[in-house]
């Protein structure tokens, strides 16, 4: 603390204290919030709206119109330019993996995903769905990312960040739009959205479909090769495509009557590819389902007297992964320390999952300089089914052990990878937002979680606000936040190497950070942010059980910064370095870049027309302890867009090329390397073309 404390000193007093505001026309700030959209205020940090440059958290906001400039066609993609954040795989699907600031591990659990503020995490591994394929971004209003705790407002999995999608109001679609697009690897997609009334009742509806074949880099080397050496067997199909295809239905409605706010979602994925394989070894077959239906309905009065503000909300997820096509664990032909499988090892578990969220708040702003936000809520997490198949039993010793036949069995109420479990939780939180001086603001808050499974968790953050000058302002922030043990980790009974353990406890991580603000003109905005980390009680597999037992340490920053060149082009930039040490052994956690640089430039070349160009660099990428590979390799993309956007009876155009240079990019496997020793080839140059239809 000390140390950030002295950092945050420094870096207000070396800059500059009064900045150089050049005369703006109206017309010229006009053009670029057309162009980039509102990004200075941010709701995420305290529940309500307020000043980007004065939240008392690190934060990102991207809106629709930067989602636009950037070409970005999927979620993941606009994340990765998130400072801080980076996208790595799972070898499961080929899901995606936002790492914050270097926190990592195999289901990324560590990290909330919100959609309109609710909650979107699946209880079995904890992340939100092996079964992801994807999140397209056509009506996305605007993403807020945390990077840091959040648990102190939000509770579980709100460990190194949180990520919440906002989707398109009436106001912001604003009539009806059409679109295709399509490109390579045949995918394809077409939408609909409409912004309007009906009546007094504002309407927002979204509806699209698409599919793709995914793009098939080769796996070299897999799982089976390695027991092929060991047991003289011939079995593995490697060298074979991964395979990432799917398809998929996104639809979403909001609807919107004075202070109520009342949401739909609906997202099918079907025939999706198991990636590199569900056990790290090629599957040619396998097939994987997943649908997510949500709702919520929200009242906000945030004036409901003079000094009070009232809210409440109530949201249901449904979440079901299928598998309607058994994944191929290991071809015809393997042994896998229990005997050969003349058919092949093959299974297919199944999970149904229902989530009710019930939560109250007030806000109370009669005491002079404070806002106080009181809340409390209740969740009822119900993992209600599960079903198995698969044609092996399991030795003690974690063999594979082909039924005679090899033909499915049912195993779903006799003996499957968990049985149906449920678990309640009630919440309870306190935030005040303290003016206590002339351009001083301090927010503390605490929320306490009571689990019907492992008791409770504690959890506090303070955030100290300077505004330094009329230009820069510091922030000094600490807080602690924690992971709920998964379902698989709590409640796994059958695989003899991953059984579950009822007596886990919630990882913690408790974070200093600093950050500065630095307008250092008119047209040019820098932001640096420092932090460090200490994690305790990791959930890990030892001797082939989850146990409460690691423990990592972390620092880092990220400098950004955006220059509005002219009116016509804009220039952002920003670059991340992390450690995370695992205590121990001592050596780097791994799989997360030490270093990532993304550089972006946009101009708008003439009339309605955007020329973007980017630019991502991953660098220094170690491995974890027990790895002996060779670092993994560094990696520049280069990303090219041209648009326009579409206004009312016009079309609109975008051509997008990704990867322009077709470089070699890989993300990490795991630890020790064995299953996948060259890693997890990621998509080469790609090219999709867009036509869009205001109506």
């Amino acid at each position: 603390m000390k140390r950030l404390g002295q950092l945050t000193l420094l870096a207000t007093l070396v800059l500059p204290t009064q900045a150089v505001f050049a005369q703006s026309t109206g017309e010229e700030e006009d053009d670029l919030l057309l162009s980039y959209g509102d990004k200075a205020t941010v709701s995420i940090a305290t529940g309500s709206q307020q000043s980007l440059r004065r939240a008392p958290a690190v934060a990102t906001v991207i809106t629709a119109e930067d989602i636009a400039a950037m070409g970005a066609t999927d979620l993941d993609e606009v994340l990765a330019t998130v400072p801080g954040l980076h996208v790595n795989r799972a070898a499961n699907s080929y899901t995606p993996l936002f790492v914050i600031r270097g926190v990592f591990s195999q289901f990324n659990p560590q990290v909330l995903m919100l959609q309109n503020g609710v909650p979107i995490t699946t209880l079995f591994v904890g992340n939100k769905g092996n079964i992801w394929g994807g999140y397209p971004v056509e009506h996305i209003a605007r993403i807020e990312v945390i990077r840091g705790p959040g648990s102190a407002l939000y509770g579980a999995d709100a460990f190194s960040g949180v990520i919440n999608i906002i989707t398109k109001s009436a106001a912001e679609i604003s009539g009806t739009e059409v679109g295709l697009r399509g490109g390579s690897f045949a995918t394809r997609n077409a939408w609909i959205q409409h912004g309007g009334k009906i009546g007094s009742v504002d309407v927002a509806a979204y509806v699209r479909i698409g599919s793709s074949d995914g793009f098939k880099g080769t796996i070299d080397a897999d799982a089976q090769t390695r027991f092929d050496r060991i047991f003289g067997t011939r079995a593995s199909v490697a060298p074979s495509p991964v395979r990432t295809g799917y398809e998929a239905v996104d639809g979403n409605l909001e609807l919107g009557f004075e202070k109520w706010r009342a949401h739909v979602g609906y997202k099918l994925r079907d025939n999706v590819g198991p990636g590199a394989g569900i056990a790290s070894a090629v599957d040619p077959v396998g097939r994987g389902r997943s649908e997510r239906i949500t709702g919520d309905v929200s009242w906000t009065d945030p004036h409901v007297s003079n000094d009070w503000g009232l809210g409440f909300s109530a949201s249901y997820l449904h979440y079901a992964q299928i598998i309607p096509v058994p994944f191929q664990l290991f071809p015809p032909g393997a042994n896998i320390g229990g005997g050969v499988s003349p058919t092949g090892f093959f299974g297919a578990p199944e999970t149904w999952e229902r989530q009710l969220r019930l939560s109250t708040f007030a806000t109370y702003s009669g005491f002079a300089g404070h806002n106080l936000r009181l809340g409390l809520g209740h969740d009822d997490l119900d993992l209600y089914k599960t079903a198995e198949l698969r044609n092996f039993t399991y030795s003690p010793a974690g063999a594979l052990i082909p039924v005679p036949g090899g033909g499915l069995v049912d195993y779903s109420n006799t003996n499957p990878f968990m049985f149906p479990h449920r678990r309640q939780v009630d919440y309870v939180y306190a935030q005040d937002e303290w003016n206590f001086a002339k351009d001083w603001a301090l927010t503390a808050g605490v929320r306490h979680d009571k689990y019907s499974d492992f008791g409770g968790t504690t959890n506090p953050r303070v955030a100290l606000v300077w505004d330094a000058s009329l230009d820069v302002t510091a922030k000094l922030m600490a807080g602690r936040a924690f992971r709920a043990p998964a379902f698989n980790e709590v409640y796994g009974i059958t695989n003899p190497v991953a059984l579950g353990n009822p007596n886990l406890v919630p990882e913690l991580i408790t974070t200093v950070e600093t950050a500065v603000s630095w307008q250092a003109r008119r047209d040019l905005q820098v932001n640096l942010s420092l932090f460090h980390y200490d994690m305790k009680d990791t959930i890990r597999l030892v001797g082939g059980k989850y146990f409460n037992t690691g423990a990592l340490y972390g620092d880092g920053g990220e400098l950004e910064a955006v220059w509005d060149a002219s009116r016509n082009v804009r220039l952002t930039g920003s670059y991340s370095w992390q450690t995370s040490i695992d205590v121990a052994s001592g050596q780097d956690a791994g799989y997360a870049p030490h270093k990532h640089l993304v550089g972006r430039a946009d101009w708008r070349v003439a009339g309605n027309w955007m020329l973007g160009a980017q630019l991502n660099w991953v660098a220094d990428r170690k491995r974890a302890a027990g790895d002996v590979r060779p670092q993994i390799a560094d990696y520049t993309t280069v990303d090219i867009n041209v648009s326009t956007v579409a206004k009312r009876q016009q079309w609109g155009f975008a051509l997008g090329l990704r990867n322009l240079f077709n470089a070699d990019v890989r993300e990490p496997s795991v630890a020790p390397g064995t299953a996948l020793p060259n890693d997890l080839p990621m998509a080469p140059f790609s090219a999709y073309l867009q036509a869009t239809y205001r109506l």
